[in-house]
C-alpha cells in the first residue's frame, strides 16, 4: 500500500512530452482514483540547443539529465521519457518503473504539401530531405544515394512548418510515426517506411516512467502500467546499445518482433545495424531467441549476442571512426 496520496510527475515542456505526460497521468487517475497526480514541466539542455545536429553536441543525456536531477532531489516522484531519449546506463539510485504499450516504432515520410510524390522513390534526384537523425541519414543514403540529407531540428509542428513553408529547402522530413500519432498529425503520414529500407531507434516508440530504485510506493504504482512484451523488446535492444556503447545520437538501428511460441514461452527476433555517417559501410545482424520465465535475462542476453555479433563483423571500428570525426 502506498504511504502517500499526492505525486508529481516530471516532464518535458515540448508539446510532444507534454501528450504523452498526460497519457500517463491519465492511466494513473484511472489506476488509482483516490490518489492526487499533479504534472511539473522543465527544459532540458536539449531543448535549448537547436542549431546543432544531435551527433555534433556528444552529451548522451540531452533530454533527461535535468528531470533526473528534479528526481534525486526528490523535486518529482517520477517522470516520463521517450525510452529512445533515455541512456541505457541510468545514473545511480534510478531505475525504469515501467514501460507502457508500444506505438509503431517505425519511422515516417512526410512529402511537402502539394507535392505528388508518395515515397522515396518518387522524388527528383537532388530533393531535400529533412532530418536530425544521423542513424535516417545514414540508412537512407545508402537506399537513395540521389537524394540530400540535411538537418531539422525543433519540435514536431517547428518541423513540419519548416516542410511546408513555400521557401523551405524540404521536399519531406522523416519523423517517428509515434509522435505524429501521438500528435493527432496521422493524416501527415505519407509512407511508413519498411524494415528493408530502414530500422528504428532504440526504444523509439516507447515511453518508460523513471523513479528512485528505493521508491517502492512509486514502483508499486506503476507495474500496473508496465507492458511485458515492450519492455521486453526494449530491453533486448537496449542491451544491443549498452554493449556498443552507443547513444541517440549515433548510427544504429534495430527491429524487434515476436515470433510465434508455444504455452508461455515466446520467440523474439532481433535485428541490428551499425552504419557509417555517410553510409558506405552498414552491418547487420539478426539472431532469433527464445524468451520464456520472467525474460529479461534472456532479452538481455539477446541483445548481447546481436552486438557481439556485430562487432564481429566491423561495427567496432564504423564506431572508433565516427568518435575520431567528432575530435
Amino acid at each position: 500500500m502506498t504511504t502517500k496520496t499526492a505525486y508529481i510527475i516530471g516532464s518535458r515542456k515540448s508539446q510532444l512530452a507534454l501528450v504523452q505526460t498526460q497519457q500517463v497521468h491519465d492511466a494513473l487517475v484511472a489506476a488509482y482514483p483516490s490518489l492526487t497526480f499533479s504534472i511539473t514541466s522543465m527544459t532540458t539542455v536539449g531543448d535549448h540547443i537547436l542549431n546543432q545536429p544531435l551527433f555534433q553536441i556528444g552529451e548522451r543525456s540531452l533530454f533527461t539529465k535535468e528531470l533526473e536531477i528534479a528526481l534525486q532531489n526528490k523535486v518529482v516522484d517520477l517522470v516520463v521519457h521517450s525510452l529512445k531519449d533515455l541512456p541505457t546506463r541510468l545514473p545511480d539510485g534510478m531505475t525504469i518503473g515501467a514501460i507502457l504499450t508500444r506505438e509503431n516504432p517505425k519511422d515516417a515520410l512526410v512529402i511537402k504539401k502539394g507535392l505528388t510524390a508518395k515515397s522515396l522513390e518518387d522524388l527528383p534526384k537532388g530533393s531535400v530531405v529533412g532530418t536530425s537523425s544521423v542513424r535516417r541519414i545514414a540508412q537512407l543514403k545508402k537506399a537513395f544515394p540521389d537524394l540530400e540529407f540535411q538537418n531539422v531540428r525543433g519540435n514536431l509542428n517547428t518541423r513540419l512548418s519548416k516542410l511546408d513553408a513555400p521557401d523551405g529547402p524540404y521536399s519531406a522530413i522523416i519523423l517517428a510515426v509515434a509522435g505524429l500519432v501521438r500528435l493527432g498529425f496521422d493524416d501527415r503520414i505519407t509512407q511508413i517506411l519498411p524494415e528493408s529500407v530502414i530500422l528504428h531507434a532504440v526504444g523509439q516508440g516507447a515511453l518508460a516512467i523513471e523513479c528512485r530504485a528505493e521508491d517502492t510506493d512509486v514502483l508499486h504504482l506503476l507495474s500496473v502500467l508496465d507492458d511485458r512484451d515492450t519492455r521486453l523488446r526494449c530491453t533486448a535492444e537496449r542491451a544491443l546499445l549498452r554493449t556498443l556503447e552507443g547513444g541517440c545520437s549515433v548510427p544504429i538501428g534495430v527491429s524487434t518482433e515476436f515470433l510465434d511460441g508455444q504455452d508461455e514461452k515466446k520467440i523474439l527476433r532481433l535485428k541490428g545495424l551499425v552504419a557509417s555517417l555517410d553510409g558506405s559501410e552498414v552491418v547487420t545482424s539478426e539472431v532469433i531467441k527464445e524468451i520464456d520465465g520472467n525474460g529479461i535475462e534472456a532479452a538481455t542476453e539477446l541483445g548481447q549476442e546481436v552486438a557481439k555479433s556485430l562487432v564481429e563483423k566491423g561495427a567496432d571500428q564504423i564506431l572508433a571512426n565516427l568518435t575520431k570525426s567528432r575530435k
